[in-house]
Formats: C-alpha cells, sequence, structure tokens
C-alpha cells in the first residue's frame, strides 16, 4: 500500500456494501456527537446498515505525535479485534482515517500478528466523504436553496486522504451550492492536537490567517470533515466577534455530514428536539 503523497496510482473502490462499521472518533463522541449521527443518517439513508462497535476508543494519533508510541500502540492493539466481519470501515474524519490508514500498522509492526490485522483494517478504511463519492456513488437531489460555503480540510487530511478532492466533489454535485475557494486551503489551522496547546502564540496566528482568509471569501459558512479544525477556526472567529461587539457570528461552520444531510431535507441531529 502507498502512500498518495508519494504520487502512487488512485485507490480502487469496492462496490456499494450491505454493511460498514462506524469509527465514531473520540473527538466527534465527546464534543461534536451531531456529526456522528448525521454521518450514520446518511449511509442508512443510501440503504447501508451501519454498525458502531462499541469498545471503540481513540485512533492513537495524539499519542503518536506527542511522542508516546509506545501508549498508542497500546490504544491501537486494543481496537483490532473490532471489525470481524469483511465490511468497510467508514470514518468522520481525515486525520483519524489517515491515522488508522497510514499509522496503525506502524505502530504494531512488532508483533506479525497485529501488523496483519491492522493492516486487513487499513484496506477497507474510508473517510466519509471519500466512502460517499467513490463507493456509495452519493448524487443525491440537492434541496435547499441557493449558498456559497467555502471548504476547510485539514493539512494531514488532505495529505494522508484527500479530503479536499473528495469534498469539492460533493459539494459540487449539489445544485444550488456554490464552492467559494480560499488562499489559504492547503494551510494549517493552527490545531494540530497538542501542537495549539505547546505553541499557543503560533496556533492563534495560524488560526487568525486562516479565519482571515475565509470570511474574505463572502461565504455564508464554512464546511469541513474534521471536527477538531471546525471547534478550533469556529471558536477563534467567536472570539473576535466578542471583542469586536458583533451582534452574529461573521464566520460559522459545520460538519460536512450535517451539511449534506439538511441539503437532503433531512433534520441534523443537533436541532431535533
Amino acid at each position: 500500500m502507498s502512500h498518495p503523497a508519494t504520487g502512487a496510482s488512485a485507490r480502487s473502490y469496492p462496490p456499494r456494501p450491505q454493511a460498514v462499521y462506524f469509527y465514531g472518533t473520540c473527538l466527534v463522541d465527546m464534543l461534536v456527537p451531531e456529526a456522528g449521527l448525521d454521518a450514520i443518517t446518511l449511509l442508512e439513508q443510501e440503504g447501508i446498515r451501519v454498525i458502531f462497535p462499541d469498545n471503540q476508543t481513540c485512533c492513537g494519533q495524539p499519542a503518536l505525535t506527542s511522542g508516546f508510541p509506545g501508549e498508542a500502540r497500546q490504544v491501537v492493539a486494543s481496537q483490532l479485534d473490532l471489525f470481524p466481519g469483511d465490511y468497510p470501515i467508514v470514518v468522520p474524519s481525515g486525520s483519524c482515517g489517515g491515522m488508522i490508514r497510514w499509522h496503525w500498522e506502524k505502530v504494531v509492526a512488532d508483533d506479525p500478528a497485529l501488523k496483519a490485522k491492522a493492516a486487513a483494517i487499513a484496506a477497507r478504511t474510508y473517510e466519509l466523504a471519500e466512502f460517499l463519492l467513490h463507493v456509495v456513488g452519493f448524487n443525491r437531489p440537492d434541496q435547499g436553496p441557493a449558498t456559497t460555503v467555502t471548504l476547510h480540510t485539514s493539512c494531514s487530511a488532505r495529505r494522508e486522504m484527500g479530503t479536499h478532492l473528495a469534498g469539492s466533489e460533493l459539494l459540487a454535485r449539489l445544485g444550488n451550492v456554490t464552492l467559494a475557494h480560499h488562499d489559504h486551503e492547503s494551510e494549517c489551522c493552527g490545531f494540530g492536537g497538542t501542537f495549539s496547546l505547546k505553541h499557543p502564540d503560533v496556533s492563534t496566528a495560524m488560526v487568525s490567517d486562516k479565519v482571515a482568509a475565509l470570511k474574505a471569501t463572502g461565504a455564508q459558512q464554512m464546511v469541513t470533515a474534521d471536527c477538531g479544525c471546525m471547534l478550533n477556526i469556529t471558536r477563534h472567529a467567536a472570539w473576535q466577534d466578542q471583542n469586536a461587539g458583533a451582534g452574529k457570528p461573521s464566520l460559522q461552520g459545520e460538519h460536512l455530514a450535517t451539511f449534506l444531510l439538511r441539503r437532503l431535507g433531512g433534520q441534523p441531529a443537533g436541532e431535533q428536539r
């Protein structure tokens, strides 16, 4: 399996499955559960049964990127038996999807049996937008009003899962949606997991640049498939609004799953009473 950054040929995709495993990610579970629920609804609306393994936890990326490979190995090894059926694994986060697809095998490489399990899981792991586009063949009528949005994709998700390509193509299939490109698309928003804690001043400067670029598009909202970036960007924009005494948000954002569900006439989980 070749890393996308090497220029390898395009990934081959399976036919639409009857069922998938859903890997919710710890950030979605703890902070933006509605994004996970909306992603599950989208899949179910396509006639796909969604299996949610109860014992799933974190993908291990925070530990690995913080310099604790042993702890990351424990996290990964504890989850390798959660996906026994031969179904695709769908992840509503490009960075977590990239961790599973490209790094799980590496962190357990000292154990041949665990490495084989991780490799098998990696081969059938897909980021949500990628899965909807290339496996499901998502192409449903847009039921929403005309709007202009701008897309943010996390820097690691762009490199490892090509989320900027899949996300842009999905939005292009919505007839009433115009995508406005910003001039900092490939740049990090400054979150970077623990990076924002270790280097707060640098992180703040980076997210300030990102917010300014997103606002400059004039788009009515930002759409992203990575909740960590979404929270960092929208919370910083809200902090700016508070300092400026603004009466309404200057930059709103939501997960791609929530945006798609609303465009299809569905009611997002966060708006249900």
